[in-house]
């Protein structure tokens, strides 16, 4: 587990470049298995960027389970109350979508400590209220079945796996449109501001493509038009 506590600037930073800005500046670190397999937005606009707070679930087992619940010792219940403001709840579910890893009255209990999204490569159930509550939530999928018909809660704040992603409590976990990705928190800062250099400069190239102008010279930018973009980046800095 990570003691290293990121600079609220440098977690505002990494939710400017897209999750696959952030996968193309992970591969400049060596890290190519970063971006979370099949883990998506209940609703497309959602954005989140934060440490990760880990659940791990195994598979349920009827002495493990007898259906009833204690706030105080089940792992899921005692990580809710205890995940801190700006954390990202992520629950290594083994890819099973059979049942659901929270409702949404977990969920909202999430979002009123002041978490940053919830993150499972399993399901979620009430997905259509969760999805509603202002918490950033990503899934593989949607299951109207309670999570211990399939899953128990193991432990919290473990390294886990998530989409086929590693994931060690206080990396920093960023969410969009897209999908999820995972920054090795060691690595946060420096990504955070090559992301930001790297999507600056593809938005300038992308708006040349747009105009009319060929790939051959703008994607991938020659001397020229990397000239031209220093010229505009500093025509334009302040503006953004």
């Amino acid at each position: 587990m990570s003691s290293e506590r990121i600079p609220n600037e440098v977690i505002q930073k990494l939710q400017i470049p897209s999750t696959a800005t952030l996968t193309t500046t992970l591969k400049q670190f060596g890290l190519s298995r970063s971006f979370m397999n099949g883990v998506i937005p209940l609703r497309p606009n959602m954005k989140m960027a934060g440490p990760a707070f880990t659940l791990r679930y195994i598979p349920a087992r009827e002495d493990l389970d007898t259906g009833e619940i204690d706030n105080l010792k089940d792992a899921q219940r005692v990580g809710i109350e205890k995940i801190g403001v700006g954390e990202v709840f992520v629950i290594d579910a083994r890819g099973d979508t059979r049942a659901g890893t929270m409702g949404d009255i977990l969920a909202t209990r999430i979002y009123n400590r002041g978490a940053a999204g919830v993150v499972t490569d399993g399901a979620f159930r009430d997905s259509p209220s969760i999805a509603e509550i202002g918490l950033p939530a990503f899934s593989a999928a949607m299951n109207a079945h309670s999570n211990k018909t399939v899953h128990h809660p193991s432990e919290i704040q473990v390294p886990i796996a998530c989409g086929d992603v590693a994931v060690l409590p206080g990396d920093i976990i960023v969410g969009d449109a897209e999908g999820v990705v995972v920054v090795p928190v060691q690595f946060a800062a420096e990504v955070a501001q090559i992301a930001l250099e790297m999507e600056t400069r593809e938005n300038f190239l992308l708006k040349k493509i747009q105009s009319g102008a060929s790939i051959v010279g703008t994607y991938p930018p020659d001397e020229s038009t990397l000239a031209e973009y220093e010229t505009w980046k500093n025509k334009n800095k302040g503006l953004d």
